[in-house]
């Protein structure tokens, strides 16, 4: 009978948990580009602009905090061996909830 050992079953973890680092690397220029939007003046929005928003952009939105909070967890122990747990929290978590959820529909 097989038996998987501790060691094993760490290395598949470990696998699974850079694969998902890897998958979720892109997310972070989406993150930095978030800001953008609040530097130029808001145009009157249209209802095409708002439904697109809500029904494409919002949902991305909330994939991409589950994804950012994926990478801050992952992050966590280099961020405090390099004492800029804040800063990640703001880049990975903070900035793409307030791009989901407090930004007017249709201004994106």
């Amino acid at each position: 009978m097989y038996h998987k050992s501790k060691k094993s079953t760490l290395l598949r973890l470990t696998v699974i948990l850079l694969m998902i680092g890897l998958v979720v690397c892109p997310f972070g220029s989406v993150v930095s580009a978030q800001d953008e939007y609040a530097r130029f003046p808001t145009e009157e929005r249209s209802a095409e602009s708002m439904v697109f928003d809500l029904a494409l952009l919002r949902p991305l939105g909330i994939v991409g905090i589950v994804f950012g909070t994926g990478a801050f967890v992952l992050s966590l122990p280099f961020s405090a061996l390099g004492r800029n747990i804040n800063e990640a929290f703001e880049r990975l978590m903070a900035d793409p909830a307030r791009y989901t959820f407090k930004r007017p529909l249709g201004d994106f």
